[in-house]
């Protein structure tokens, strides 16, 4: 069945191509679908166009639906083109000419539009509540281990003293970043398309303020050229928010990976969340974290896929928009995937005491050395000259000791004020 039949037949192969993985994508859909649909029957029952009996069986025959969906029973079978002409065709077969007239005053291009922003919308809550918990977790560890010394690197060279309080707050803070692009997306999303139609409106004396406020949303998308020209827009938008969280995790993988190798030897995880290698019995590999970095490398091209896909459309609806769902959807559930791993994971990483003892970390307190030589009234450059010569001579000796007390230093990492700063952005 499709909603635009009018009785000739499509060639199978154009089918096949047009409607493409559609069904099984809208699975994702179908309990919004239904939601969109109750709140345009409850209008359409307002405004005189449905009777009172007909409202309630429609919204009665949807929560139905919704029952079946939420319990895996609802399938899209091969005879229907995509979820919304599946629920029509319930609604008719059950409910008869008040099924058929559920389609009055939209079109699927609305639908579609709903349906997403109203999937979008959770999708966000429950990646922010997610991405709350690492948050969490890894400001846990940073309090646990803030006194641990860590060598710190740049250029993959010794630079400067750092801590594990240090590193696992670094990445706690750069969350509140990934909260704040949620937040963004969820504001672009939270907005209601129901009404556009095919993106002119209709004639029919619609109420989309009733339709705002029965789907929760928060505003309405007035215009109706608008709504329609959101479509790709929203998508790219929580794209661009996946794809700041996933760069956050693929960093923080590539940390782990690397202070793993016996070469840096920082840390440990435990054998249960690591793999072996078929020929070489010591190997204890940390593929998850091989995998969170890779997928969340391939999310970070979400954003460029979605433009390469929409920049050129001018406005109206296209066909080509039906294609964000198959970059968007499974990148989703590999986001929402790897912030669980991560949060099962990390719980567990093991940190290496007494690092610096190795003497190759010497090198680290040179900026230190030079520091006190200053505060001891020495001129900068002339105290930078002077450990340069101890340590060209071999004259220098650490300190191997830290005294850094400015906000977000190693001895003042500021744990609470990040808290704070969470609670708000959240």
């Amino acid at each position: 069945m499709k909603l635009w039949e009018k009785g000739i037949p499509t060639d199978k192969q154009i089918e096949q191509f047009t409607v493409g993985n559609d069904r099984d994508l809208d699975l994702v859909l179908a309990k919004y679908d239904a939601l969109g649909s109750i709140a345009h029957a409850k209008m359409l029952g307002n405004i005189g166009l449905l009777t009172t009996t007909e409202t309630d069986f429609l919204v009665s025959a949807l929560n139905e639906i919704i029952a079946d969906v939420e319990k895996g029973n609802f399938v899209i079978e091969d005879t229907f083109e995509d979820v919304h002409s599946k629920i029509e065709y319930m609604l008719t077969l059950k409910l008869g000419d008040a099924g058929k007239k559920i389609h009055t005053a939209r079109s699927r291009n609305d639908q579609v539009l709903v349906d997403v922003n109203l999937y979008l919308k959770d999708v966000v809550k429950e990646l922010k509540e997610q991405v709350k918990a690492l948050f969490d977790l890894l400001m846990e560890s940073a309090e646990k281990h803030q006194n641990v010394l860590l060598p710190g690197y740049t250029h993959l060279q010794i630079a400067m003293p750092s801590s594990f309080g240090m590193w696992f707050s670094a990445y706690a803070e750069t969350l509140i970043d990934d909260i704040t692009m949620l937040n963004a997306a969820l504001k672009v999303v939270d907005q209601n398309p129901l009404g556009s139609a095919a993106g002119y409106g209709s004639s029919f004396p619609i109420d989309r303020t009733f339709t705002t406020k029965e789907l929760g949303f928060k505003t309405l998308k007035f215009n109706s050229v608008a709504a329609q020209m959101s479509r790709g827009k929203s998508e790219k938008t929580l794209a661009f928010a996946m794809s700041s969280v996933a760069a956050t995790l693929a960093k923080f993988s590539m940390d782990v990976c690397l202070y793993m190798s016996q070469n840096f030897d920082f840390i440990t995880l435990p054998a249960h969340l690591t793999t072996g290698s078929s020929i070489m019995p010591h190997k204890k590999n940390p593929d998850v974290f091989e995998l969170i970095r890779g997928k969340c490398n391939k999310i970070q091209a979400l954003p460029y896929e979605i433009t390469l896909i929409t920049n050129n459309l001018p406005s109206g609806y296209h066909r080509d928009l039906q294609l964000l769902k198959e970059g968007l959807f499974p990148a989703i559930q590999n986001l929402k995937a790897c912030l669980d791993i991560s949060i099962f994971s990390i719980k567990d990483i093991k940190v290496r005491d007494n690092i610096l003892n190795d003497p190759k970390y010497n090198y680290l307190f040179t900026v230190d050395t030079l520091n006190e030589m200053v505060v001891a009234g020495m001129p900068f450059r002339d105290a930078y000259k002077a450990v340069a010569e101890q340590l060209e001579n071999g004259t220098f000796e650490s300190p191997k000791e830290t005294k850094h007390t400015h906000e977000g230093s190693i001895n003042n990492l500021c744990l609470a004020e990040i808290k704070e700063k969470m609670k708000l952005a959240y």
